[in-house]
């Protein structure tokens, strides 16, 4: 009978170590911070009222504070980031000079003792703070030539992207910012709950994975060509003939670039840091590959980019993807998997994160419904040719649409959402795309005109992700890449996982953004990502 395998171990739990690293009898308290997060005493089920008499340290940043009893207290609103919630601290002038504590951005450590507010007293909360020592104050600097700039009234979103380091102090940029952070972790959850294994992918890479060539590209050739040129103008001896001077003036107007390396017409790459043309990536698809025909199902999470220069709402230069692949799935199991993903993660922010969607309720009434609504609905799934009838009926019953109803036209977000929100108002998945309007590693039907490729529509947004089986045949892969006019010498090394090995796999991507778009309601992608990028705008 065989030995049976032992379950494995901490080993690391299991060694005490003293501060050096060495192992010794030691017992060390886990860290936990100083300070008492406000969370922590709002956020309880009787708004912390059973912590009165306790003795806290509280940091945080004024929302609203104001001078009482001619000048001998103060009460202050402090917000930490942890909730949406502020907690109310009572500071005595003999505690504090109160003028720089009032002041809307004042930063504060407080020592005090938690206390139930008078009764009777106008007040939500059924505890506030009550100081005895203001030990730090970061003051605001009122009068100075950058004035504060989110004061206590009501701000627009564009003016707050115009003050994007300092707009997560507001109430709805930090609840957003919060749900964003609750839905990474859903993923990494998910992911992790059904052995999904998480890898990291390039950032910079030399593939491009859509075929779209709407890549930023990376290379040091430009600043080289810049400091040769400064050097050239900055090295001619000015007391030459009056010629050579007008040769100096000529160079001197001369724009960065002109000296780039050149070989044969043509710029020679190999003098660049990489010794070849390099990108940022707009997917880790690709690399992902890799390791799912290796490892099995693996995941990557991090930033992808594309240089088109769209002005809509739903567009960013650098946004965030959650890329799944699974090996040896169809792309049946990958639409199962995606839609689990969706409803995992809407559950996860209706158990995690109800207060700050409550507060997004301002944003969009619906937000809450809309989450519960997908959590429990099994999505509906049709053809892109149905698809494709279904807005044609419409069209011909007299609904009119922003963009061509056609087939082998992709969709737009107008046909996406009427058919989420108008015809099945739930999510929707569509498969079965034409081949000529998808990308090259989709794997090709039978009937020779689509690929297996599907996109999950939500309400609200559309497109949320956008998945398919990938191509697995060697041969069929090289033809599409040829209809594609894609070098196939710059992907040979993806060619070789269908050379050796090659295993049906698919896989799907989840624009984090656009996740957000739909939990919150929020109407433009610029406000659910902390440093948005787009053209024009690379603030910070």
């Amino acid at each position: 009978m065989a030995d049976k395998i032992p379950p494995p171990t901490d080993q690391l739990a299991a060694v005490p170590l003293d501060n050096a690293g060495a192992s010794s009898s030691t017992v060390h308290k886990p860290w936990s911070p100083s300070r008492t997060r406000i969370r922590s005493i709002l956020g309880r089920p009787d708004g912390g009222a059973g912590l009165a008499s306790q003795k806290v340290q509280i940091s945080g940043w004024v929302k609203k504070g104001r001078e009482q009893g001619k000048g001998k207290f103060a009460f202050l609103e402090v917000n930490d980031g942890s909730c949406a919630a502020n907690l109310q601290v009572k500071v005595d002038a003999s505690v504090s000079d109160l003028s720089k504590l009032v002041t809307t951005g004042t930063s504060l450590t407080i020592d005090g003792c938690l206390k139930i507010p008078p009764q009777g007293k106008a007040t939500k909360q059924k505890i506030e703070l009550s100081a005895e020592k203001v030990i730090d104050v970061g003051t605001v600097d009122q009068h100075g030539k950058t004035p504060y700039p989110i004061p206590k009234t009501k701000l627009t979103l564009e003016y707050l992207r115009d003050h994007t380091n300092f707009r997560a102090r507001t109430t709805t940029m930090a609840a957003v910012t919060r749900i964003r952070h609750k839905i990474c972790l859903a993923a990494h959850v998910f992911c992790d709950k059904h052995d999904i294994c998480y890898i990291h992918t390039p950032i910079i890479t030399t593939s491009d994975c859509e075929g779209a060539g709407e890549m930023f590209q990376v290379t040091t050739l430009i600043n080289q060509s810049e400091k040769l040129e400064k050097d050239l103008v900055k090295n001619i001896e000015l007391t030459e003939a009056e010629e050579t001077l007008a040769k100096v003036e000529d160079r001197s107007k001369l724009k960065p670039g002109l000296l780039l390396p050149r070989k044969d017409g043509e710029i020679d790459y190999s003098q660049d840091f990489f010794a070849r043309q390099a990108y940022l990536t707009v997917s880790g698809q690709l690399h992902a590959e890799t390791y799912a025909c290796s490892m099995g199902d693996v995941y990557t999470f991090g930033p992808t980019f594309r240089a088109e220069k769209s002005h809509t709402s739903r567009h960013l230069a650098e946004f965030w993807m959650v890329e799944v692949e699974l090996a040896f799935a169809g792309v049946e199991e990958a639409m199962n998997c995606a839609e689990a993903l969706v409803k995992d993660i809407c559950k996860y922010l209706l158990e995690k994160c109800l207060d700050d969607m409550e507060l997004m309720k301002n944003v969009d009434e619906a937000c809450i419904d809309r989450l519960q609504m997908v959590a429990l609905t099994s999505f509906e799934r049709v053809t892109y040719t149905k698809a494709i009838t279904l807005l044609e009926e419409a069209v011909a019953k007299g609904k009119k649409f922003e963009n061509q109803v056609a087939w082998r036209l992709d969709l737009a977000s107008d046909h996406e959402r009427y058919l989420t929100e108008v015809l099945y108002k739930k999510p929707v998945i569509i498969y079965n795309y034409p081949k000529d309007i998808k990308a090259f590693y989709m794997r090709l039907n039978d009937d020779g005109e689509t690929v297996a490729a599907f996109d999950v529509l939500v309400p609200k947004v559309g497109e949320l992700i956008g998945g398919s089986q990938r191509e697995e045949r060697m041969d069929v892969l090289m033809e599409r890449m040829e209809e594609k006019r894609l070098p196939i010498k710059e992907y040979e090394w993806y060619i070789d996982l269908r050379r050796h090995g090659t295993v049906k796999h698919s896989g799907f991507g989840l624009g984090l953004e656009r996740m957000l778009l739909f939990a919150t309601g929020m109407d433009n992608i610029r406000d659910v990502i902390p440093f948005p990028r787009y053209p024009g705008r690379a603030d910070l």
